[in-house]
C-alpha cells in the first residue's frame, strides 16, 4: 500500500500534533517546577489511559492534564478536556494512589499551554475536575 498525498499529509499532521503535545508537557513541567512543585511522574499509564504529569507539593499530590494548542481558532486548550477524559484520568490516579500507598490529599489540575511564535502562555486551573 503506497502513501497517497492525503495519507502523507495526515501522517505529517499527526507528527506535528505529537510534537506540540511533547513541547507542551515540557513547558508544563518547567512551569510547575518554577512554582515549587516536584514532578514525580510523566505519562503515567494504566490500562488504556494516561496522566500527563504527576506533581507533588508537600503532602499534596497533583494529577495534571496538559492541553497544548498552537492556534486558538477552535477554542482554548482547557476546553478540550472532556468529562470522559476526566473520568479516565481519575481512574489512573486511583491506581497511582493505590500503588504508591498515598494517604494524603490529591488534586486534579489542567495546565492549558498556548504556543504562539516564541511565546508560551500557561493557564493553571486548579481543582479542574470538580
Amino acid at each position: 500500500m503506497g502513501l497517497t498525498a492525503g495519507r502523507l499529509e495526515r501522517l505529517n499532521h499527526m507528527a506535528e500534533h505529537n510534537e506540540t503535545g511533547k513541547q507542551g508537557e515540557e513547558e508544563a513541567a518547567r512551569y510547575l517546577q518554577q512554582k515549587g512543585y516536584d514532578v514525580v511522574a510523566r505519562n503515567f499509564r494504566y490500562q488504556h489511559a494516561e496522566i500527563d504529569l504527576v506533581a507533588r507539593k508537600g503532602k499534596l499530590l497533583i494529577f495534571v492534564e496538559v492541553k497544548t494548542r498552537r492556534n486558538l481558532s477552535f477554542g482554548n486548550p482547557e476546553e478540550f478536556v472532556s468529562s470522559t477524559k476526566a473520568r479516565l484520568v481519575m481512574r489512573v490516579a486511583e491506581h497511582y494512589i493505590f500503588t504508591k500507598d498515598w494517604r494524603y490529599d490529591v488534586r486534579f489540575d489542567i495546565l492549558a499551554i498556548t504556543l504562539k511564535d516564541d511565546d508560551v502562555l500557561v493557564k493553571h486551573i486548579e481543582d479542574a475536575f470538580w
